[in-house]
């Protein structure tokens, strides 16, 4: 993996400097993928992987567009959240299990005074999940279950037993507003959004997305596959190039971040 091109307002240029030439090493993608310094409201990065046409999913799972450059940076931004953020659609599709990361990881973000994994944050306006499902039964933090105080007594309570954080909203659907108070209270500011495409369209028609991470796997998929995002209606939302990467082997790995006047 290589850098190909960058947009040095929003990475330093020392840490510009910083990045090797050629390929490039986890600490140089941790460089390059770094949230701003201290910020002081949830920062919300959605991060999907796509084929050349655009689909977000192959034989209906989008681990079938995978690269071995994709989950390199998978895994580095997750390293640098403070949790990670997915609608119960992609838990149930992807049969999510929980965050895991190695000792040395642990134990340099204990040194930057984060948690030693971020949890994941689940929102289900109906609360429908497995609590048999990986998210439970593979994760070495529990996860936080943002619902309503509308969905089921019965299955608020059967999540709340399988160990997770219940938290309710009011109303019948988990709004993005409610979505960024929940994680401003629980301190959570560095946001990983790993999907699915309702998720990502709700963010982005209420203007709550700052950065996009877009892996384009070198594959044509055709089919019936979604796109990344979808919503009511169209949202257009100006964003920045931060940064190009690509692969040997035909992987592009694009950063955006909200255009200036927007941030």
């Amino acid at each position: 993996m290589q850098l190909l091109d960058i947009a040095t307002y929003f990475t330093s240029e020392s840490d510009v400097a910083r990045v090797a030439k050629g390929p490039l090493a986890d600490a140089d993608l941790s460089r390059l993928y770094a949230y701003p310094p201290r910020p002081r409201r949830p920062w919300i990065r959605v991060n999907f992987v796509a084929s050349i046409d655009g689909a977000v999913t192959a034989d209906g799972v989008s681990a079938g567009l995978g690269t071995p450059a994709d989950k390199a940076v998978f895994a580095v931004l997750r390293t640098l959240a403070d949790a990670v953020l997915v609608g119960a659609g992609t838990v149930r599709a992807e049969n999510y299990g929980g965050v895991s990361l190695s000792a040395a990881t642990r134990s340099e973000r204990a040194s930057l005074g984060m948690t030693d994994v971020p949890p994941l944050v689940v929102v289900t306006a109906s609360a429908n999940l497995d609590p048999e499902s990986r998210i439970f039964t593979d994760s070495d933090v529990p996860p936080i279950v943002l619902t309503t105080s509308s969905a089921p007594a019965e299955a608020r309570r059967r999540l709340a037993d399988a160990g997770a954080r219940v938290v309710e909203t009011d109303g019948n659907t988990v709004t993005t507003e409610s979505i960024l108070s929940t994680l401003d209270d629980l301190g959570l500011h560095r946001i990983l959004c790993e999907g699915g495409p309702g998720i990502f369209g709700q963010l982005l028609a209420d203007d709550a997305v700052d950065d996009v991470c877009i892996t384009t796997s070198p594959v044509l998929v055709a089919g019936s596959a979604g796109r990344i995002s979808h919503s009511a209606s169209a949202s257009v939302r100006r964003m920045t190039r931060a940064h190009v990467l690509a692969d040997d082997d035909g992987t592009l790995l694009t950063r955006w971040v909200k255009h200036r006047s927007d941030a």
